[in-house]
């Protein structure tokens, strides 16, 4: 094992009882998460997950072979993940039922997003689960330094870092004793990002500004943007971007004569494959911006300096990385 496995593995983890290196994880097995304290008295052998980022790290994890089905996808899963992907149920590509979840009989429920199965679970609550022997995992990085209770997607009480979704690797290694391959995908994933900030830090982006489009409800309501804490301003803050948005929800709503006014100089974009909004099609995205008469004044739009990301680059996932890469790599090519 290289030192630098050794000095991950020993960092630590939010767990009840020691674990030394890489030795096989000891149950039963006690874990914090959430505000909720989780037994597991072996690897779960059954396990829905309600949201990608949840899915993609147990796929990274290799335990494809424990899962009963996924639900709430916002694009392809990653080819290296389709072996797997292949062999589970897609229980539904947006929000599951309860019912169609418990179903399942899951040992584990894991989700990316506390709203899925948090206090006011549009899915269920973690009580609901736990009552009927299914234990819940919640991505740290939708409920450490967020609170999910204010605004549509909660606000951030303290500004997002990369370490929230490393921490979440850590657990689940933990939890189906993999933690090898935890570390190594964690040591990949910090390598990368140093590596794309140190491209942007070249750049000297000091004087560059962005506004981030997600989707929106109906085109002719406010768009869903990036809030100043959440994942997609660690990306801009992480290359010295400045997000225009003042905002500490996570994708408030905000007016295009708002946006047009900061007059961002880039608009970075989600694509995406969901289909909830007509928004959420990046075509009718780059339509709207060139044919609005507010928008279509904005420099960004006019010298069309926008910058495509994946909408799962834009959130707590293993593909923020990719995202940081990308935007680095757009800020390269921009038409001055």
């Amino acid at each position: 094992m290289t030192n630098r496995l050794f000095c991950l593995l020993a960092a630590g983890f939010s767990l009840v009882g020691t674990l030394t290196h890489a030795e096989a994880t000891r149950y039963p097995l006690t874990i914090d998460n959430c505000g909720f304290s989780l037994e597991f008295a072996a690897a779960p052998k059954n396990v829905v997950t309600i949201g990608q980022s949840s899915t993609e790290v147990l796929y990274a994890l290799g335990v494809g072979d424990h899962m009963a089905g996924t639900a709430l996808w916002f694009t392809a899963v990653l080819p290296e993940f389709k072996a797997q992907n292949d062999k589970v149920e897609r229980i539904n590509d947006n929000m599951p039922s309860f019912e169609s979840v418990i179903n399942k009989r899951p040992e584990l429920v894991a989700t990316q997003f506390e709203w899925m199965i948090g206090e006011q679970g549009v899915v269920g609550t973690r009580p609901q689960f736990h009552e009927l022997g299914a234990n819940t995992f919640i991505m740290p990085a939708d409920c450490e330094g967020k609170n999910n209770l204010v605004g549509a997607d909660g606000t951030r009480t303290a500004a997002f870092r990369s370490e929230l979704v490393h921490k979440g690797i850590q657990q689940l290694g933990v939890i189906f004793d993999r933690q090898d391959r935890a570390a190594e995908l964690i040591a990949s994933l910090r390598e990368r990002e140093a590596e794309a900030v140190k491209r942007a830090q070249a750049l000297n982006l000091a004087d560059v500004s962005a506004a981030v489009w997600f989707s929106s409800a109906d085109l002719e309501l406010d768009p869903y943007v990036a809030g100043q804490k959440g994942i997609p301003a660690y990306l801009l803050t992480s290359l010295g971007i400045r997000n225009v948005v003042e905002s500490d929800e996570e994708w408030p709503t905000v007016g295009w004569e708002t946006i047009a006014r900061a007059n961002p100089s880039v608009l970075v974009l989600a694509k995406m494959d969901r289909r909830r909004f007509v928004a959420d099609d990046i075509e009718e995205k780059l339509k709207f911006l060139k044919s609005d008469p507010v928008t279509s004044q904005m420099d960004a739009v006019k010298n069309e300096r926008f910058i495509i990301l994946d909408a799962h680059e834009m959130q707590a996932t293993i593909r923020l990385v990719t995202g940081l890469e990308k935007l680095t790599d757009g800020m390269e090519n921009l038409p001055k």
